[in-house]
């Protein structure tokens, strides 16, 4: 029986059948991982532990910014930049400190502030030089921005005429926890000095030289990524050729980096997160790197004709590949042995460019495409390669596939597209996708529709072999979100990860590897009315769209082959609490098991710097299962019931 329900609402007992000894699919070991770029100060001031701002002078010509001059207990000075003392070939550019009489230093205000924890030791490194007769010493503190205290200090000596590095360890004892500090080196004794690449780190997940932080870090590794989608985006093509990702002066030596302008998104990066720095996060967490490849357009619509000009470029994304996957006997595997890791990375997937939907010359990407394709294809066989949009020229492996929902809605109208999709052509990645609500980060309506989105991809996983949400990080402070609605959000002391997280987490930590036959019926619904949507030539604008039923339920089960477990996922949108006919064919099912559930009261809570934890799973034992059963899901849910076989 079928109900029609006040607003527009259909209502029904909904029913599924799960037939557990036939399989539809087989769920990729991959499916659920992470697409990052560098947006909403994802590395800077992010997950890259990095905590000094312009640690090289570069971000501005004409000043130092995020810099300051101090001048304590009567001292006067003076600081400058001066492109006159460059520190090397790469780092330009130099800061230039004089003092003239009592204390003189300089402070860096961090990325809204210098995080301090009690008890824990942090790394400053920096190079120095001085005029002749000047020795020091250099004082390093970590201090309150009113001066008032001191939280961890160090002294350095024996400065000299030519640059030199110093590394120290700064301590704290039992101090506040606070962001609101700086780092200061100073001097007390007239003369000059120069300082160049500045650096100070936290303690880093597993202690990685150059590493990431470690909370952020933790919030990825509870998800169980397969894979890390990288370095972008947006972020990989940049503006213009020039402030592309240009990956070969992202290696070795971070103090001969010279980093660039991501003007993608209007801020500095240092490249301190460079491509050796992603494939250890791979490493870190146990994912495979899916590489993505500069290939000859820029957003502003820049790019290399096909052709002799493209040479270069494939090159250079063969030079990158051997440099993750080459042995010690190439060129490129010997430098990143040279750079700290001897052994080869594994690598399955590489991705030609991104979004070159967008690129305005017609033919454009399929001339690039084909170069590329030809090139990696004669060199590595094996490598299974990417397409960003649809080509005639070659036969692409995967095509990656955007889609940005702006309603929990409209995401969910979408969820059943795959079902209809022809199995014919490449293999579907969604390397972004998200239901856009909600800021800095989602609320469980966002996670709602995520949610019932990934029903559908896991479902046809067949088809869909990986996903990953986008944007994944957003620095909450003001001024630093350049996109809405991102997965996991932090500020200098701490993290959280949106509803929006959870959902992937309950998806990626809570499957089997076989999607099974399901036959669903009586799924109530709700009257949608999509937004206008601009006319074509000649059409009124806007165009009237037709109101839709959109389902408030939604189910994928899978089943582990090994366990004989069955996890069933139920998302429920409706406002109300469903009651759900469960039938099970084909295997005997234990009477009690596992239900994996968040829910809220209103879809627009959320989770917050302050309240981390205000919408999260909860597990339970779920008792009264079988062949055979009902059961209640809450109203605005998101569950996981697992079933185990006996």
């Amino acid at each position: 029986m079928v109900l029609l329900g006040s607003s527009g609402r259909l209502t029904a007992q909904a029913t599924i059948h799960i037939q557990a000894d036939q399989t539809t699919a087989k769920v990729n070991p991959r499916l659920y991982g992470l697409m990052t770029e560098e947006i909403n100060y994802s590395y800077e001031g992010g997950l890259y532990a990095e905590l000094i701002r312009n640690r090289t002078f570069k971000e501005d010509a004409t000043q130092p910014v995020h810099w300051s001059l101090v001048q304590d207990h009567g001292g006067s000075g003076a600081m400058a930049l001066d492109p006159s003392t460059p520190l090397n070939e790469a780092i330009g550019t130099s800061l230039k400190l004089t003092v003239s009489a009592g204390r003189v230093g300089v402070a860096n205000e961090g990325y809204w502030g210098i995080p301090v924890k009690p008890n824990t030791q942090y790394h400053a490194s920096f190079y120095a030089k001085a005029e002749k007769g000047f020795t020091g010493p250099l004082t390093l503190e970590i201090a309150t921005n009113d001066g008032g205290a001191v939280q961890a200090h160090a002294a350095v000596s024996k400065l000299s005429e030519t640059w030199q590095k110093y590394d120290v360890k700064l301590a704290t004892g039992n101090v506040k926890a606070s962001a609101s500090n700086r780092l200061v080196i100073s001097a007390n004794q007239a003369g000059t000095f120069w300082l160049g690449f500045v650096s100070l780190f936290p303690p880093t997940y597993k202690n990685r030289i150059n590493g990431n932080r470690s909370d952020i870090m933790e919030l990825l590794a509870d998800m169980k990524p397969g894979f890390l989608r990288f370095p972008g985006g947006n972020y990989l093509e940049g503006n213009t050729i020039a402030t592309r990702f240009d990956w070969k002066k992202t290696v070795g030596d971070v103090a001969h980096r010279p980093g660039h302008l991501d003007d993608g998104w209007k801020y500095w990066s240092s490249d301190g997160m460079g491509l050796l720095e992603f494939l250890n996060w791979c490493e870190d967490l146990h994912m495979h790197p899916v590489l993505a490849v500069y290939a000859g357009y820029s957003m502003h619509q820049e790019r290399v004709k096909p052709g002799p000009d493209l040479v270069p470029y494939v090159q250079d994304a063969l030079d990158e590949i051997e440099y993750v996957t080459g042995g010690k006997d190439t060129k490129w595997g010997a430098l990143r042995a040279k750079d700290g890791h001897p052994a080869p990375f594994p690598l399955e997937y590489v991705e030609i460019g991104n979004e070159d939907t967008f690129d305005r010359e017609a033919g454009s990407y399929d001339g690039r495409f084909t170069q590329f394709f030809d090139g990696i294809k004669a060199k590595y066989p094996a490598l299974n390669v990417i397409a960003t949009t649809n080509v005639k020229t070659r036969v692409p492996d995967v095509i990656d596939e955007h889609y940005y929902r702006r309603s929990e809605d409209e995401m969910a109208s979408h969820s059943h597209d795959y079902d209809e999709r022809p199995r014919t052509g490449p293999k579907v990645f969604v390397g972004e996708w998200a239901t856009r609500v909600g800021e800095p980060t989602p609320n469980m309506s966002a996670a709602l529709g995520d949610a019932a989105w990934m029903t559908g991809m896991e479902r046809n996983s067949d088809l869909v072999i990986m996903e990953c949400y986008a944007p994944l990080f957003v620095n909450v402070n003001p001024g630093a979100m350049q996109w809405k609605t991102d997965l996991i959000g932090y500020d200098a002391m701490s993290s959280y990860g949106s509803p929006a997280y959870w959902a992937q987490q309950m998806f990626s930590t809570h499957h089997g590897d076989q999607v099974v036959k399901q036959e669903i019926a009586g799924v109530p619904t709700r009257v949608w009315m999509p937004p206008a949507r601009a006319g074509k030539a000649g059409e009124p604008t806007p165009v009237a769209p037709a109101a839709r039923q959109v389902p408030l339920l939604f189910f994928n089960a899978t089943r582990d082959s090994k366990s004989g477990t069955i996890y069933l996922k139920v998302v429920n949108r409706d406002s109300k609490p469903e009651k759900v006919s469960v039938s099970i064919g084909g295997a005997s099912i234990e009477p009690a098991g596992q239900i994996v559930t968040m829910a809220a009261s209103d879809p627009s809570e959320t989770n917050s710097i302050t309240e981390p934890r205000k919408v999260i799973p909860v597990s339970a034992k779920a008792d009264g299962l079988g062949g055979k059963f009902t059961r209640d899901f809450p109203a605005y849910s998101i569950s996981v019931l697992e079933l185990k076989g006996k």
